[in-house]
């Protein structure tokens, strides 16, 4: 290993940085540091009303800001992807690398909502809308049918008590600067074989910041259930 790197791990929707430790772990254990971050809203407790994804954006900022953190690699899952290309254009002379994980790369101006079609777009605008707090939520068939179909139902259980509302600013609210792949800095998109949860095919999301996918066995949730795969795979960059 050539330096110690800073590993800041973002999670996905309805998840908190707990979902992250398995691959944070693996991460320590190599002799880097990690710091897994729960976004505004997402922690038991937190008040997610009027929450905007401005306020993930700004927190991922902070977080690193106030601990003085250099040589990050900046690590978001799913949804992740969005406030994370938006904290990216702020910390980017902190930045190695940028690296996804069966992550969303946004356009400019497109919502997480928009991003998932019409239909699904005018449902989570309703249910934000419905929502005494103006989140919204997961059931668990969804959950297990899309985030983590085939694993142990056990397991899926599990995963899915940690689960917390998501607030709808995050998912309603969209980006308007270039993409990660102007800032200079290097890019990984690692992907899991068995993900049918994004909303559009991984190898293009991929193409949008110009790099192939790095394949690791799972499913969304693959930062759990396959740590040891994903945690090779974020650290085998070069600049690793």
């Amino acid at each position: 290993m050539d330096r110690t790197l800073q590993f800041v791990f973002v999670p996905g929707a309805w998840h908190g940085g707990w979902s992250w430790h398995p691959v944070g772990h693996r991460v320590r254990a190599a002799g880097h540091t990690a710091l897994a971050l729960t976004l505004p809203g997402l922690a038991m407790g937190d008040d997610p009303t009027g929450l905007r994804l401005a306020d993930a954006v700004e927190h991922i900022v902070t977080e690193i800001e106030k601990r003085d953190l250099r040589d990050v690699v900046l690590v978001g899952h799913s949804f992740a992807g969005i406030p994370m290309a938006g904290a990216a254009h702020r910390l980017a002379g902190r930045l190695a690398r940028i690296s996804f994980f069966s992550a969303f790369i946004p356009r400019r101006n497109e919502s997480m909502a928009d991003a998932m079609g019409p239909e699904l777009a005018a449902y989570v605008r309703a249910a934000v809308a419905a929502s005494p707090d103006g989140t919204i939520g997961v059931d668990y068939d969804q959950f297990r049918a899309l985030l983590m179909p085939g694993e142990p139902e056990p397991l899926q259980r599990l995963v899915y008590d940690q689960l917390l509302p998501q607030p709808g600013g995050y998912m309603l609210d969209a980006l308007d600067v270039d993409g990660v792949n102007t800032l200079g800095v290097p890019i990984t998109y690692v992907l899991a074989d068995r993900d049918g949860a994004l909303a559009a095919p991984g190898d293009e999301l991929a193409a949008r910041v110009g790099v192939e996918p790095i394949m690791v066995p799972g499913t969304h949730e693959a930062l759990m259930t396959h740590a040891d795969d994903v945690a090779k795979a974020l650290m085998s960059s070069p600049s690793a």
